[in-house]
């Protein structure tokens, strides 16, 4: 799994069949300070994930190990939201900071 930060949504209006119903978010990774990594990728959202929220994301035949999906041509799936992320130097990311 990897973390990145939602930045976007894809909307489609023809689409394979199996993909009825699937959100789709645009993606960034971020680096181990906490910072994007260059490009984006599109991922499945199974958890309801929503605009700058850090999620984790799995990627390839992993992606597809999620209830329901196992039939869908999907390589990336934001699988959780992140609430915080520590380091061995203190905390790195928290939900709640980011709306205070």
């Amino acid at each position: 799994m990897q973390i990145a930060q939602v930045r976007g949504t894809v909307t489609s209006t023809q689409k394979e069949g199996s993909l009825t119903g699937v959100k789709f978010l645009v993606v960034q990774l971020l680096d181990e300070q906490g910072e994007p990594i260059p490009g984006y990728e599109v991922a499945a959202d199974t958890v309801g994930a929503g605009a700058a929220e850090w999620v984790l994301i799995s990627r390839g035949s992993g992606a597809r190990h999620i209830a329901g999906a196992l039939e869908k041509p999907i390589d990336a799936a934001v699988v959780a939201i992140i609430d915080t992320v520590s380091l061995d130097n203190g905390l790195l990311y928290s939900k709640r900071q980011q709306y205070y």
